[in-house]
């Protein structure tokens, strides 16, 4: 029996895969395809972009160098870390296709942050992902199998069984990563509630005859829009007939070619089509993450439209929270109730990006209103607090988890703190531990962490820039869980070591 059986593995249920790994928990990976290569996940179907936090998460688990390798970039990472503040954006994605200015970010506004070696962003693309992360599951141990595909689930007690034909997979927990049409969703009997569509979108690479007549980026046009990538034969098209024809016949050259003719208004021709899908902006979020032993992460737990480039990067951060949440459930030291956040600090999230995804479309929609709503939104996108504003939403910045405390820092992905010693913090969350920074020692906050060390790491000094915080507690997710800008609080840091890491040794 194996302490978690993943089904699905893309992104989320590799990344999930490593987390557990890397906390030495035995893991098999059942993936449906059976060969891991595939157009669809190379460039540039495959092409996806990752925000900050999702960066910020590869670099802390030291893999970034690999994917940025695996991405065509650069081979190296880096930047100005005496610097005082952390360097502006290089890009701010969109907003229903209204391209901003990085230039308009308001670094004032963001404090808490810090000079990194992560990037604020980067594009990559699926087979890129999916090639680093499955090469680090295997170092740490996971059992990836492919053509498996799942027909059945049982939950026991103390197990669940996963039945594949006539093949059984046993596993005293059960994670569904297997996509917006999951079946673990389906075979465990999880709510699925949201939003029903309002467009079909296409994607597609293939030869058309008038594609310079396109404009380049997106583009919102009275009957939807278009994106013409600059390299690659590569169009999208969002048509806005309530997703009636998304999966319902065959994406012939002809209808492609329709559509893009109605939604541009440009008389091009499609000659020919290599590859083609089609998808909707339906959201849906399952109304819990966990059903007894079964547990959803990514596209299994929720799904949206493609705008904006959030779904991976929603599904990462699922992967995180996880990951070490059930890591110390399967070790017996998670406290109680420490998988129950999983869904109380993930599910708001979600709801986020889904609504998010809905303000897009309703922007975009192609009725006598819109123009209206577009010109306004593109006056309010003009200003810094706006550009600011839509940065942190989609770079994961903004986002805090209320772990009831009212220090700005809690709740938050953690800066990038440097020692003196030029020790950083990403370069100690490798191991998958949490962290304890105490920036002015305290011998009473390290007698207090003695408890935890085989779950803490406490790592002293003073730091180039410590924001102003005397300690800092890091989950192993990255997370600030408490931290202190005045003599430590040691009955404050012993609730939350208690809340998050378990009991202490005695």
């Amino acid at each position: 029996m194996r302490d978690v059986v993943i089904v699905g593995g893309g992104p989320v249920g590799l990344f999930l895969a490593c987390e557990l790994g890397l906390a030495g928990c035995s893991v098999v990976v059942l993936e449906r395809e059976a060969e891991a290569q595939s157009p669809w996940r190379k460039f540039p179907l495959g092409l996806r972009g990752l925000n900050t936090a999702s960066v910020e998460a590869f670099y802390r688990r030291g893999m970034l160098l690999r994917l940025l390798a695996a991405s065509g970039g650069r081979d190296e990472v880096g930047a100005d870390l005496d610097a005082d503040q952390a360097p502006a954006p290089r890009s701010v994605n969109h907003f229903a296709g209204i391209m901003l200015d990085p230039a308009m970010v308001n670094l004032a506004a963001l404090p808490l942050r810090l000079p990194s070696p992560a990037m604020d962003g980067m594009l990559t693309s699926l087979d890129a992902v999916q090639s680093v992360l499955a090469e680090r599951a295997v170092e740490l141990g996971v059992d990836i199998r492919r053509g498996i595909e799942v027909t059945g689930l049982t939950q026991h007690d103390d197990k669940v069984v996963v039945c594949a034909g006539e093949q059984e997979y046993t596993g005293r927990w059960v994670a569904g990563c297997d996509g917006g049409r999951s079946t673990i969703r389906e075979l465990a009997g999880f709510d699925f509630a949201g939003t029903e569509p309002q467009l079909t979108g296409y994607l597609f690479t293939g030869t058309v005859t008038g594609r310079e007549s396109l404009g380049p980026g997106f583009n919102v046009t009275p009957n939807g829009m278009y994106l013409r990538m600059p390299a690659g034969g590569y169009l999208g098209m969002m048509d806005f007939d309530s997703g009636t024809f998304d999966r319902s016949r065959p994406l012939t050259s002809g209808h492609l070619q329709t559509v893009l003719r109605r939604v541009s208004g440009a008389d091009v021709t499609v000659d020919e089509v290599d590859l083609a899908s089609s998808f909707t902006d339906r959201a849906m979020q399952a109304t819990t993450y966990r059903q007894n032993r079964v547990l959803l992460a990514g596209d299994a737990a929720h799904i949206h439209s493609p705008l904006g480039g959030q779904g991976l990067n929603l599904g990462i951060g699922d992967a995180l929270n996880l990951g070490w949440k059930l890591a110390a459930t399967v070790q017996g030291t998670a406290s109680y109730g420490l998988l129950d956040t999983y869904t109380q600090e993930r599910h708001p999230i979600g709801a986020r990006v889904l609504d998010w995804s809905r303000a897009q479309v309703a922007v975009m929609r192609p009725d006598s209103y819109a123009p209206a709503l577009q010109a306004l939104i593109s006056d309010l996108l003009a200003t810094a607090d706006a550009t600011t504003y839509v940065w942190e939403r989609t770079s994961g910045t903004a986002n805090r988890y209320d772990l009831g405390n009212e220090i700005p820092l809690t709740g938050r992905n953690a800066p990038d703190f440097r020692l003196d010693d030029g020790t950083l913090l990403g370069d100690l969350m490798r191991t998958g531990r949490g962290i304890l920074l105490d920036f002015s020692p305290d011998q009473h906050l390290h007698d207090a962490a003695t408890g935890w060390t085989d779950r803490i790491q406490y790592v002293t000094g003073p730091a180039r820039n410590d924001l102003g915080y005397r300690a800092v507690l890091v989950r192993p997710d990255g997370v600030v869980a408490w931290a202190s800008d005045d003599i430590p609080d040691l009955e404050s840091f012993d609730r939350s070591a208690r809340r998050w890491f378990g009991s202490p040794k005695v």
